[in-house]
């Protein structure tokens, strides 16, 4: 039906219902499903689109990132929440959600149950994120461009800040994608300050390969200027991918995780997107 709320609601709906096992083979493909759709999405975005739209907004997002991830920090220690799992929550909402969280747990290595608790507040935060911003959306009254950078601010992972920018039309997806990068872009500080806050090394500072990929589309987009029919072919791909990726991270929900979640953590992880979500709109309105 090419709903991205729709995808992610049914797909959590089959997971509660049949109980799908942990190597079924859409817990397995979904989030490579997104992040191919993001790749072919840069193709159909052109450099200088990036340049205007990342120029004017990157001083704020770099300012959102570190203000946000040390509001995290203070929240955490506020409501008693483990140290690690704080950190793991406060990164996820400042930078890009899960990706954030899974690369830096290694470094600082987190329990598994510290991260599977973190991811599993965040993907029912992007799950409730997908649905509620386009619907908020009614009511503000946002132009493209606008809801495209609240979403990229207020939403944690990239896929559902695509998620719910598609939702609203072609130019809020390109705003939303385009400062997403910005945002991702601070995965590599955050390793670098990661190991050091907690002692650990690492031996390569890994840029996720999706964002290489998607700047690496753009670049070609540039030196290629891909014609009309092109970047809408590689548009329609993105949009199909989104559609199916989504729909299968909605079918990776964990009963058990859920469970075990505790209020502290929840506290904190909505206290912090409270914030995020209010002071992201009342920079751009």
């Amino acid at each position: 039906m090419g709903s991205a709320p729709f995808s992610i609601l049914v797909g959590i709906f089959i997971a509660y219902v049949l109980e799908l096992p942990d190597d079924f083979f859409t817990k397995i493909i979904g989030t490579k499903v997104l992040q191919t759709g993001i790749v072919f999405l840069g193709g159909s975005i052109s450099v200088s689109q990036v340049i205007e739209i990342t120029g004017s907004y990157f001083p704020w997002i770099s300012l959102f990132v570190l203000t946000t991830f040390a509001l995290g920090i203070t929240l955490g220690i506020a409501f008693g929440v483990k140290k690690k799992q704080s950190y793991l929550l406060a990164a996820g909402t400042a930078i890009c959600g899960g990706t954030a969280m899974a690369t830096i747990a290694p470094v600082m290595k987190a329990k598994s149950n510290e991260l599977t608790t973190a991811l599993c507040i965040v993907f029912l935060l992007n799950a409730f994120a997908v649905v509620i911003f386009p619907f908020l959306n009614n009511y503000l009254q946002l132009s493209e461009e606008s809801f495209g950078a609240w979403a990229a601010l207020a939403i944690h992972d990239t896929a559902s800040v695509i998620g719910a920018a598609s939702a609203v039309g072609n130019t809020a997806v390109e705003f939303a994608a385009t400062l997403k990068v910005g945002r991702t872009l601070w995965i590599i500080p955050l390793v670098v300050f990661t190991a050091w806050y907690f002692k650990e090394k690492r031996e390569t500072l890994g840029l996720p390969l999706f964002v290489i990929f998607f700047i690496g589309a753009v670049v070609l987009n540039f030196l290629f200027s891909f014609s009309e029919e092109v970047t809408t072919s590689l548009a329609s791909i993105n949009r199909g991918c989104l559609t199916i990726g989504l729909f299968c991270i909605g079918t990776q929900i964990d009963k058990e995780a859920i469970r075990n979640i505790s209020i502290r953590p929840v506290l904190q992880a909505l206290s912090l997107w409270f914030v995020v979500i209010i002071a992201s709109l009342a920079i751009l309105t």
